[in-house]
């Protein structure tokens, strides 16, 4: 059973094949089994998960139905959930029990999906690794040398691994599709307000965005669906109808304009993943899309711009976590001064503490024109260069990353290094659009991923080229060795 797809999940309990109470025994004692290789989970929910299979097989039994009722998903852990642990990776909220659910959750719940889990996660989803988790690295099932990709490496080595079929994740910089493209999964980073942020934790406001992670696109359509939708109780949320994702998935792609950056094929990009997508491009066109060149000239400025954007809200955004209200305390503090110094300063792990520095360094008196505004300007610049591509073709074609996985530990001493693997993946977030990553091959023995981008709130589009892509190609049905 853990072989199977969503899709294939739905059809076999609608079938009656198997209970969602079955299934649900089946994976957690397979996550049981072989998690303490991966480290892909923080929390397990055995009992939550049993109660919530046996209440879906009794809504099925009294006539009820959905492609989501009674299918098992992990939610990364920094998406609130009443009464279990919330940690988001780090010790700061290592004692932390949301007293909610975040609006995702509870969407899903309704829907009748079972939460077997929470998954693992870089501290406060800040990291291309998985390395920066207080409760140890995710390791890629690809290879468990080598990094699942971050911050939502939980979410995909679990899925990756088939110790169940789906799971929510989240995307500031790139942190749905690199893990998607380097453990041979499809991720979808929808359009910024699709789905709510209500209960998930910041760590950039304007850039963060919940979104699924699975094997195919028909998966991703899926969990999408029960995801996706307009909630009053977030202010960034978008009231804007939400299609019915599995019924687009099977247009045609003819006359479909893909446009190719010639700024995403430099020296940066590994010869061999360049190979790769222009495979895809070759195998697109087959199917009858129409390839165009087009350009994104102020690409370059992009990692800079976010690299002071986005520490810059962490900054602020983690403000709240001060020793007094919730979360990690200090020991014995001498005065108010040491309760906050000493409770941040062991609360939190390297990699957010130099994130926050930098925005509260970009945000202070005297630096905020030279720097914060600045890559504000730049963003209106990325913006506008997609704004301008979109005119002329109907998606952006692209690798997702410019090299395969890396090893655990090869770039802990040089972020900046880290930094520069998000290159392909930032621009989406800073102009808030839709991207998807999809499986395009090996390198290595390590998986690859293809991005695709489109205008705002066409999550539709994306989904039904890489469903047909999936259809003509089998990168996606590769499983990794041993799992």
């Amino acid at each position: 059973m853990h072989h199977m797809t969503l899709a294939e999940i739905a059809r076999g309990l609608a079938d009656k094949k198997f209970s969602s109470e079955e299934l649900t025994q089946t994976l957690l004692a397979r996550i049981a089994q072989l998690d303490p290789q991966l480290n892909s989970f923080i929390s397990l929910t055995e009992e939550l998960a049993l109660s919530q299979a046996k209440a879906a097989d009794a809504r099925r039994a009294n006539g009820e139905s959905g492609a989501l009722l009674g299918a098992p998903i992990a939610h990364k852990d920094l998406f609130c959930t009443q009464g279990i642990r919330t940690s988001c990776g780090s010790k700061m909220l290592d004692n932390f029990k949301a007293p909610y659910d975040a609006t995702v959750v509870a969407k899903l719940a309704a829907a009748g999906a079972v939460t077997l889990g929470k998954t693992n996660m870089d501290e406060f989803a800040m990291g291309s690794a998985n390395e920066s988790s207080y409760y140890g690295a995710v390791k890629n099932p690809w290879n468990l040398e080598h990094v699942p990709g971050g911050s939502s490496g939980g979410s995909a080595a679990a899925v990756a691994a088939r110790l169940l079929p789906a799971a929510t994740a989240t995307d500031t910089g790139g942190s749905i599709r690199q893990p998607a493209a380097f453990t041979n999964l499809t991720g979808l980073k929808p359009t910024y307000g699709r789905v709510s942020r209500w209960g998930m934790i910041a760590y950039a406001s304007s850039l963060d965005q919940g979104g699924p992670l699975a094997r195919t696109a028909e998966d991703c359509a899926i969990l999408l669906q029960g995801m996706a939708g307009f909630d009053p109780n977030d202010s960034t949320s978008i009231d804007e109808p939400v299609p019915d994702y599995s019924a687009s998935l099977n247009g045609s792609l003819q006359g479909l304009r893909i446009g190719v950056p010639k700024e995403y094929f430099s020296a940066g990009l590994d010869p061999r993943i360049a190979e790769l997508t222009h495979n895809s491009i070759k195998a697109l066109e087959k199917l009858g899309a129409v390839i165009k060149p087009i350009s994104l000239p102020n690409m370059q400025h992009a990692i800079p711009a976010y690299y002071v954007i986005a520490p810059a809200e962490a900054s602020s955004n983690l403000s709240r976590f001060d020793g007094v209200r919730f979360g990690y305390r200090c020991e014995n503090p001498d005065n108010l001064m040491d309760l906050y110094k000493r409770s941040r300063g062991e609360g939190f792990g390297a990699e957010v503490q130099r994130r926050i520095m930098v925005g509260a360094y970009a945000l202070s008196a005297g630096y905020y024109d030279a720097y914060y505004l600045k890559a504000q300007k730049i963003r209106r610049l990325v913006k506008n260069d997609f704004m301008a591509a979109f005119n002329e073709v109907d998606i952006i074609l692209g690798p997702t990353t410019p090299n395969p996985a890396w090893k655990l530990g090869a770039k802990s001493s040089d972020p900046v290094a880290e930094y520069l693997e998000d290159v392909y993946t930032i621009t989406a977030n800073l102009a808030g659009l839709p991207g998807l990553s999809m499986p395009a091959g090996f390198v290595d023995g390590l998986p690859v991923g293809v991005q695709l981008l489109a205008p705002y709130f066409q999550e539709g589009r994306l989904l039904n080229v890489a469903h047909q892509y999936q259809l003509n190609t089998d990168w996606h049905t590769r499983t990794p060795t041993g799992f």
